[in-house]
């Protein structure tokens, strides 16, 4: 029981390693295997971020204006993720944008800088995710966070799980893969994230972040893959951004 415990402790810290700038140990065991098999843990990752930038929102607004707390719960979570998600949807959106082709899109994704299409499509997701939180109570948003930091990493394993990879085999990082017990995993997980959250914030309102992610998330997995046949490492964090935004624009109609 001690070795399984020491090993899902693993899987969840590589989980962090890999999708957050948080400090985990510097001897933290590594392979591809283990990591492969930590993508069960996104959702729960994705809480802990939820949580960053909930906690940080209801303290900014005991002291600051809600729309100053907000800004600050934003720069709390992106400092944690390094921007990962971020990058993400500004490279895929340049890719599917700029490129005509399927294998110039890829190329363009490959870029590190960001284009026009990239810069405006993240201009737009973050002043209109800020917007949205301003318009809620302070409680509330806070935990709407963390409920859609959660579904919207889940909706990353989904894309990983039931999509296939655009590249070619002889890509420069590991191709992302979950198990059928790490999807699974996945979903109690967020599943039980929402049934917390659904305590305070209700069931219908927390059906609807669920919704709301699920659909926009789902919208632009149809766009890439009929573009790309596949997805990217860029698609995956574009879809979290996309579903998390997805989430807060449904339970901001239905509140």
């Amino acid at each position: 029981m001690r070795l399984d415990l020491r090993l899902e402790k693993t899987l969840f810290l590589l989980a962090v390693q890999f999708l957050t700038r948080l400090p985990v140990p510097r001897d933290l065991e590594f392979s591809d295997d283990l990591l492969i098999r930590a993508t069960k843990y996104y959702p729960a990752v994705g809480a802990l971020i939820g949580g960053i930038g909930a906690l940080v929102l209801w303290l900014s607004s005991l002291a600051l204006p809600q729309g100053a707390a907000v800004v600050l719960s934003m720069a709390a979570t992106i400092l944690a993720t390094g921007a990962f998600h971020e990058d993400g949807l500004a490279d895929s959106l340049d890719g599917l944008g700029g490129g005509l082709t399927r294998e110039r899109s890829l190329e363009i994704m490959r870029d590190s800088r960001i284009g026009t299409y990239g810069s405006v499509a993240l201009l737009l997701a973050l002043g209109l995710k800020a917007s949205l939180l301003m318009a809620l109570p302070v409680w509330t948003a806070g935990l709407v966070l963390i409920a859609n930091h959660t579904v919207s990493r889940m909706a990353v394993v989904h894309v990983i799980a039931t999509t296939d990879y655009a590249r070619d085999k002889g890509a420069k990082f590991t191709v992302p893969t979950v198990t059928p017990e790490g999807y699974r995993v996945g979903i109690i997980s967020a599943v039980l994230v929402l049934f917390l959250t659904g305590l305070w914030l209700g069931w219908v309102a927390t059906f609807v972040i669920f919704a709301g992610s699920t659909a926009l998330g789902q919208i632009f997995r149809a766009i890439y893959l009929r573009k790309l046949g596949g997805y990217t490492g860029d698609c995956l964090g574009g879809t979290q951004q996309l579903a998390e935004l997805g989430a807060l624009l449904a339970v901001s109609v239905w509140l």
